[in-house]
């Protein structure tokens, strides 16, 4: 074992007790946070949906923080002319130098394709964008949206598919988010002005309202302060295997096929952004 996770592994031991979360429903593990109402939480707490309209979107927040782990999401995106809205995803600490992991699915007129952008912050750094294309429809049906976490990497995965990596980068300098627990967020709302084809196309409001559903929320993480001990709980023993995740040989295949068939854009690809050199991570990414 790296000896990075073992000091997380110490941690989770030492720093008061860390709990564990799996497969629990929305009523129980979240808080509508805004949208007067758009947000629901609905069949005994098993589905969740935010929705917009020309005075509001909505969202939720996690009751929980997290430090490291594996969270899986399903997603039923917005249908057809979803151009201007966005519905993000993501893992967020506060404050001005926050981390954050994100996904944001950026609407789209219909027939063409949502874009899932990526990015990773870092002590209130980011600029480390990446957008896919997907090889489905993400409207037609709930599709499984995957974090894994932990010391050394973080990989986004669509339907268990790897899509991105971004690797620890910290022994050349870079800041790598480890020390700030995080929470779960996600909102639907409106960003018709850089959205779709950068701020282009903008939202048609005779199609809302427009909706998202949720399902199948699962972690499996840390938890500061909670009563039992990410080390010693019995699910996480037999399940921990997040905190050493990396990609064998199989799955890195994968990525590179999703990310030579389906990425769109590469921060660390883009030399008019960077004219003076590419940002440091980008050697331990690519």
């Amino acid at each position: 074992m790296a000896s990075s996770s073992k000091l997380v592994l110490v941690m989770c031991f030492m720093i008061s007790a860390f709990g564990i979360a799996i497969g629990a429903k929305f009523d129980q593990e979240f808080d509508i946070t805004w949208g007067d109402g758009r947000a629901k939480i609905l069949n005994n707490g098993d589905l969740l949906t935010l929705s917009l309209d020309k005075i509001s979107g909505s969202g939720f927040q996690s009751k929980n923080e997290y430090l490291f782990g594996k969270i899986d999401m399903q997603l039923k995106l917005v249908p057809g002319n979803s151009a201007g809205t966005v519905t993000a995803y993501y893992l967020s600490s506060q404050g001005p130098t926050h981390d954050e992991i994100d996904f944001e699915f950026l609407g789209n007129l219909s027939g063409d394709p949502y874009t899932l952008h990526t990015n990773v912050f870092s002590q209130g750094k980011g600029n480390r964008e990446q957008q896919f294309h997907l090889w489905f429809d993400p409207t037609a049906d709930f599709h499984t949206y995957s974090i894994t976490w932990n010391p050394q990497r973080i990989i986004f995965y669509v339907d268990g598919t790897p899509i991105r990596e971004y690797k620890n980068s910290e022994s050349i300098g870079v800041s790598y988010p480890k020390n700030q627990p995080m929470r779960i967020y996600s909102s639907l709302w409106n960003a018709d002005d850089w959205a779709t084809r950068g701020g282009l196309v903008k939202t048609d409001w005779s199609q809302a309202p427009f909706s998202a559903s949720y399902r199948n929320f699962s972690a499996n993480a840390c938890i500061p302060t909670s009563s039992s001990s990410c080390s010693s709980n019995s699910a996480a023993s037999t399940s921990n295997s997040w905190l050493n995740e990396e990609l064998d040989n199989t799955s890195q295949e994968r990525l590179k096929w999703v990310q030579k068939n389906y990425m769109v854009y590469d921060y660390c690809t883009d030399s008019k952004r960077f004219p003076q050199g590419f940002p440091a991570d980008c050697v331990q990414n690519n």
